[in-house]
């Protein structure tokens, strides 16, 4: 399941490579095995070589590649910056990539309507500057924002740190121009905050991981940018209690704008990695975000410093933004920290409705230590949705059959408590065969079903979603 294998290549023929190039220009189509190779990988570190790079600038070349490789029957797989954990972007049966790294641009910020439009290829990050200098606010804020793309964070239904108040990306999606199988587009949704004419196609695309066509423009709500935030830094020592602790925050009426969480071999990774101050000998660590106006969050910051107190906890909040920055700082290179455990990181971003985390949180960590396993805990415990991380060489047979099995057992405890597999990473095809376990076989057929619709011949982005 992690190491997958490419088992089937279609190479495009020499003449279709030469009917690219006349189209789009020599320079856009890339057929040299080091282009290859480039975009061969993902954060996965799984590697399916396409036959063929084409890197399109403008919507009506992404149409031609599409109707030529249609006409053709060469699977097409679409790419953003291939910062996704589940093998999505990969070229799994070869055929063309179409990378929108030359996508980039954001077409129009429309203050008084509070929209942006732009092309798949712009980086979130970018997106959230250029926005804020106009006071306006874009949210979801995956850990890969510095580099992901907009089309991906749509094709995965992204979502990040600040999604447990504002929503994943799917609440900030208004209109998608899509290129279907035939070559041609379709525009769904409208830039309104109300639309129930038909059925809703937009919500249909978003999160549906590149397979049922290609964006090549997505109309975005922004919002105000919140005047203030604070942040909180709780130190715990039950990991139960932790848990409890987001219960309690949520029923006294407060919405965090972030709630995060980090176990011991997290937070001894961040501080190996960067120094930020965190205390090593903590169980558990919540850092904890309140935003709003300036008056609000002071009743709220010293409400939310209560309950986690109650709940056994030693509580600092930061000071000034700097503190703060840094405290997020920390958080932000848990990915990169984690990954210095071990050769290989399994990373699983499982999800549990919030009122089981206190049953949940200790029964995970059990699965580590029942198959003797280096196992990190962290993420969005807000929103219930848990990244467990583990770290092993890659090279011992018996390690690969242990932790096969662990992280079955942990899809199954959140599904067994009523979550699911993925939050946010999406299923790709690292978590393809997984899928039975949560949809039945009528469940599965519905999704295939509407696969067909806008995919007949299964060729775009195959082989994705156990579809």
């Amino acid at each position: 399941m992690f190491f997958v294998e490419q088992k089937e290549r279609i190479e495009v023929p020499e003449n279709i490579k030469r009917i690219l190039k006349k189209e789009l220009g020599e320079h856009k189509v890339l057929d040299d095995d080091m282009d290859r190779l480039l975009y061969s990988y993902d954060a996965t570190r799984i590697k399916m070589m396409p036959s063929v790079v084409v890197i399109p600038e403008s919507q009506e070349e992404v149409q031609k590649v599409v109707k030529i490789c249609y006409q053709e029957g060469i699977p097409i797989t679409p790419r953003g910056a291939g910062s996704g954990y589940t093998g999505g972007a990969l070229a799994v049966k070869g055929g063309v990539l179409v990378s929108f790294e030359k996508m980039d641009k954001i077409l129009e910020i429309d203050e008084e309507n509070a929209i942006a439009r732009v092309q798949p290829g712009v980086i979130t990050y970018r997106l959230q500057q250029a926005v804020e200098k106009k006071g306006l606010f874009y949210p979801p804020d995956p850990a890969s924002y510095k580099f992901c793309t907009i089309g991906g964070n749509v094709a995965e239904n992204a979502g990040g740190p600040r999604c447990v108040k504002y929503g994943v990306t799917r609440e900030y999606v208004m209109e998608l121009t899509t290129v279907i199988n035939t070559g041609e587009t379709i525009h769904t949704g409208r830039p309104t905050l109300k639309d129930v004419a038909g059925y809703d196609i937009t919500r249909l695309l978003i999160g549906s991981e590149g397979t049922l066509g290609l964006f090549t423009e997505i109309t975005l709500k922004l919002i105000p940018k919140p005047k203030a935030s604070k942040t909180v830094k709780a130190i715990f020592q039950d990991i139960a209690a932790v848990g409890k602790t987001v219960k309690d925050i949520f029923k006294a009426g407060i919405s965090p704008s972030a709630l995060e969480f980090m176990d011991k071999l997290a937070i001894n990774a961040v501080e190996d990695f960067g120094h930020f101050g965190l205390p090593r000998d903590a169980e558990v660590l919540l850092l904890i975000e309140v935003d709003g106006h300036p008056l609000a969050l002071e009743e709220e910051i010293k409400e939310v410093a209560r309950i986690c107190e109650m709940n056994g906890a030693t509580v600092e909040v930061a000071q000034t933004e700097q503190e703060a920055n840094k405290l997020w700082e920390a958080r932000r290179s848990l990915s990169p920290a984690v990954s210095k455990l071990g050769r290989v990181k399994i990373n699983e971003d499982i999800v549990f409705p919030r009122s089981y985390l206190p049953e949940a949180l200790p029964e995970l960590r059990e699965i580590g230590r029942k198959y003797n396993l280096k196992m990190v805990n962290f993420g969005h415990i807000g929103d219930g949705n848990v990244h467990a991380n583990f770290m092993i060489s890659g090279l011992d047979k018996d390690e690969l059959a242990r932790v096969e099995k662990a992280v079955e057992e942990v899809f199954d405890l959140a599904i067994r408590y009523g979550g699911s597999i993925t939050g946010e990473h999406g299923v790709g095809i690292t978590k393809a065969n997984f899928m039975k376990k949560m949809f039945k076989p009528q469940e599965m057929d519905i999704m295939r079903g509407i696969k067909k619709v806008f995919d007949p011949q299964n060729l775009i982005n195959p082989e994705k979603m156990g579809l």
